[in-house]
C-alpha cells in the first residue's frame, strides 16, 4: 500500500459485494436478518425493483470504504498480509462495531442482528484490506 490506485480499490469493492450477496442470502444469514427486520416475502418482492439502483449504491460505499481503508494503510505503513488483517480488524473495531452498538441501544434491535450486521463489516473490511495490500 505505497499510493491509492484505481484498481486495487475497485477489486475490493467488488469483493465486498460479493461477500455481501453470499453473507445477506437467505441460505446464510439472508433469512435470519429478513426475519428480524420482519420483511415479508411480498415487500422483498416489491423492493426487486429498486434492487438495481441499491446494489449500484452500495457498491459506490463498499469503494469509498475501500479508498479509506487503502489511504489508513498507506498511511500505517502496512505492507503485508498480516497488517491488512490487523487494520480491518483495528477499522471495524474503531468505525463500525461501536455506531452499531446504537442498533441495540436505541433501535431495539437483537444482538444476533447486531451479529450479523456488523460480521459482516469486518469480513468485508479484513478481505478489503488483504486485496489492496497484495495488489499494491
Amino acid at each position: 500500500m505505497f499510493e491509492v490506485t484505481f484498481i486495487p480499490i475497485l477489486v475490493a469493492a467488488i469483493a465486498s459485494a460479493i461477500l455481501g450477496f453470499i453473507w445477506f442470502n437467505p441460505k446464510v444469514f439472508g433469512g435470519a436478518w429478513m426475519r428480524m427486520l420482519n420483511l415479508t416475502p411480498q415487500q422483498m418482492e416489491a423492493g426487486k425493483k429498486r434492487m438495481p439502483l441499491m446494489a449500484f449504491l452500495a457498491f459506490l460505499a463498499s469503494m469509498v470504504a475501500a479508498y479509506v481503508l487503502n489511504y489508513f494503510g498507506i498511511a500505517w505503513g502496512v505492507f503485508d498480509w498480516i497488517g491488512a488483517v490487523e487494520l480491518g480488524i483495528w477499522v471495524w473495531i474503531g468505525f463500525v462495531a461501536p455506531p452499531m452498538l446504537g442498533m441495540i441501544l436505541w433501535e431495539r434491535k437483537s444482538l444476533r442482528y447486531y451479529i450479523i450486521t456488523a460480521g459482516y463489516w469486518l469480513v468485508s473490511f479484513v478481505i478489503m484490506a488483504v486485496i489492496l495490500v497484495l495488489l499494491a
